[in-house]
């Protein structure tokens, strides 16, 4: 039959042109862009997929350059702390040059000590000057805000790293658990047949301590007071130190102990004059031993008087006899639930969430039932934002110091925390230990904190960088890497099969067009039967 009004050879040729046509731009548009999806309708589960890659490529790149720059601040950092190191190692050297007062004259110490003021004014102004990008880096801007730290609790708290949730300020509790100790050994005040408070016989004694050993000798009918005296005299030498178990009453009897708090102090006492038979013997020295019992403590009468003993921060009975030697007890506290590592008086705890180092009042330290104290983190510390995705675990939070000579060093002297500062000369009476004073040991115990608290920051740094920002580094250029091919897979065109269906594309085209043509044509055919 043949019909004008409807051609469906030509409509079939042009539906199948268009998807030709169609197809054919598809394929141009995939090699010239270079992409196997452009828009959604080309893969939707593709298009989403491939997003989320990027995004991740996009934020793990940034993530590298954030480590970078964060390496750049610490290598500036470091060159600082560097410099304030060498300063803090010519003041030790000064020191030393000064302490040997039998052959430098006054002039030259006076010089000495012009050179450590000097030095120290250094100090101070690299604290305030070193900054990288106009961010200060070693002024205390970096540091950690506190807020309720209770002085007669906590002598001294550093931050070394806190994560805030959601802007809320970070609460840290302290509860003591187990006393710090100084190693004790108790000589009683009263023993049978003795005058209270005095020395029967004449005897010769070795004290031994952290600092050194020394004899000293005391000849019959020494007074307590005499034996503590000569015993406090060469605490310099011995880190022992002695006194009475009750201040007001001398018949309570003598307690040697160490200077210091901790395992790493320690008290040796011996007498080494002790006749051959020495039944009897006044010298006798007691310690606490929670493995044994009061047996001969108790069988030979003495009356120990505890309430005094427990006043002075020893421990409860029992105790141990014929002892010569007692080592001292680190504090054990929790922090926030946590089991901190205790040293001495102090206390420190390292987790991803909270990292602190706390040196403990003595008051507080050696009574664990005075209850625990609180104060919090306000804010404040530098964030480093490591990883593709803001979240707490792919950032990590350190806390900088300010190494200003007002606040480095810190050491407690006389139950007073003092710092660099006071190895200046002109400070006040009660903070003073320049050279002119002339007892070098404060300002050594003052310096070596220095130089411990701009070591161990260093050293913190370093491993910051080297354990954190190069790993980092290297982990999220591998993932770049990785996340780069799985979104090229997906979303990138292959230009193999690209080439080949364009050329299919091309060639239907062309055909279709023909064809087209064709199907046109054949309907004028009617025309013939018109004649």
């Amino acid at each position: 039959m043949a019909r004008i009004n409807s051609n469906i050879p030509s409509l079939i040729a042009q539906a199948n042109l268009h998807r030709s046509n169609m197809d054919l731009d598809i394929r141009l548009e995939r090699l010239a862009t270079g992409l196997r999806i452009n828009r959604g309708k080309d893969d939707p589960a593709g298009l989403i997929i491939s997003e989320r890659l990027r995004s991740e490529i996009q934020g793990a790149q940034q993530g590298i350059k954030n480590a970078e720059r964060a390496s750049s601040v610490i290598a500036t950092t470091e060159a600082a702390l560097a410099e304030v190191n060498d300063l803090l190692n010519s003041i030790q050297s000064l020191m030393v040059e000064s302490a040997n007062t039998g052959a430098n004259s006054q002039e030259e110490r006076d010089a000495n000590q012009l050179a450590i003021d000097s030095a120290i004014d250094s100090i101070t102004r690299i604290s305030n000057t070193a900054s990288f990008g106009g961010l200060k880096l070693l002024n205390g801007s970096l540091d950690y805000v506190l807020s309720g730290v209770d002085q007669t609790a906590v002598s001294k708290a550093k931050i070394n790293n806190a994560t805030f949730t959601q802007n809320q300020a970070v609460g840290v509790e302290v509860d003591v658990l187990a006393s710090a100790q100084t190693g004790r050994l108790y000589l009683p005040g009263v023993t049978p047949g003795a005058t209270d408070g005095t020395l029967m016989s004449s005897m010769t004694i070795r004290l031994a301590g952290p600092e050194g050993v020394q004899e000293v000798s005391f000849s019959s009918g020494a007074t307590f007071a005499s034996v503590i005296t000569a015993v406090n005299r060469l605490t310099a030498f011995t880190g022992v130190q002695a006194q009475l178990i009750d201040p007001n009453d001398p018949s309570s009897g003598l307690v040697f102990k160490s200077a210091d708090y901790g395992s790493e102090s320690f008290v040796a006492v011996e007498r080494i004059d002790r006749p051959l038979d020495s039944t009897g013997d006044q010298f006798k020295l007691f310690k606490f031993d929670p493995g044994t019992q009061l047996d001969d403590y108790a069988d030979a009468g003495i009356d120990f008087p505890w309430d005094a003993v427990a006043t002075g921060g020893a421990p409860t009975p029992p105790l141990r006899s014929g002892a010569v030697r007692d080592t001292g007890q680190d504090v054990t506290a929790l922090v926030n639930g946590n089991l901190a590592t205790g040293r001495g008086l102090q206390i420190s705890l390292s987790s991803p969430d909270l990292g602190v180092e706390l040196l403990l009042n003595e008051t507080f330290a050696i009574d664990p039932s005075g209850g625990s104290t609180t104060f919090f983190i306000t804010g404040g510390g530098s964030t480093f934002q490591l990883g593709p995705n803001i979240t707490p675990l792919q950032q990590t939070n350190i806390g900088v110091q300010s190494v200003a000579a007002s606040q480095l060093g810190g050491t407690l002297i006389n139950g007073n925390l003092q710092y660099l500062s006071s190895l200046k000369n002109g400070q006040g009476n009660s903070i003073r230990n320049a050279i002119e004073r002339g007892d070098f040991t404060p300002a050594q115990d003052i310096l070596k904190a220095a130089i411990d608290e701009i070591s161990v920051l260093r050293g913190r740094l370093g491993a910051f960088e080297r354990n954190v920002l190069d790993p980092n580094v290297r982990s999220l250029q591998s993932s770049v890497e990785n996340l780069s091919a799985s979104e090229s897979r997906i979303r990138d065109a292959d230009f193999a099969f690209e080439t080949s269906r364009l050329t299919r594309a091309q060639i239907l085209s062309s055909s279709g067009t023909t064809v087209l043509g064709l199907a046109n044509q054949q309907s004028q055919q009617v025309l013939q039967l018109l004649g």
